[in-house]
């Protein structure tokens, strides 16, 4: 893999749901780490929301993990880092942190349901019945469609 990454102005990072290391977001999150440090993130965000779902769930600092995304470390050693830090995490528990994640729907959270029905009417998703990830998956495909 090339440790520099995607460049985020010419494609889309990795799907959320793209497991490395047994970790769903966590492709998605390195693809955008390595896009800010190389200069071609585009108008992507590294250390986001989504990215903390992950840092959360494994107490880990976005700060820490782009570190040491910048030693140039590959994903597998990546996903070996997050292993070995912040909180310990069985695969029992990742596994039900996948699924749950996986399931996250910003519409039956009343803080967030306004701007999330905004975000999907225009792609012609129902926001009552579209996960944070098919959402995301979505965008990424029209977004780069209209830029080809």
């Amino acid at each position: 893999m090339n440790t520099k990454g995607k460049d985020l102005t010419k494609e889309p990072p990795r799907s959320p749901k793209t497991r490395v290391g047994g970790y769903t977001i966590l492709g998605r999150t390195i693809d955008k780490c390595r896009a800010l440090l190389w200069g071609n993130i585009g108008e992507y965000h590294f250390d986001c929301p989504l990215d903390n779902m992950l840092f959360g769930f494994k107490g880990v600092k976005g700060d820490d993990f782009k570190a040491f995304v910048e030693t140039g470390a590959n994903d597998e050693e990546i996903a070996k880092w997050l292993n070995h830090n912040g909180i310990p995490k069985g695969e029992k528990e990742k596994q039900a942190w996948n699924e749950e994640v996986m399931k996250v729907n910003f519409y039956h959270n009343p803080e967030k349901r306004e701007w999330y029905v905004e975000q999907l009417k225009p792609l012609g998703l129902d926001p009552k019945t579209t996960p944070l990830f098919d959402w995301l998956e979505t965008d990424d495909k029209v977004s780069y469609k209209k830029a080809a």
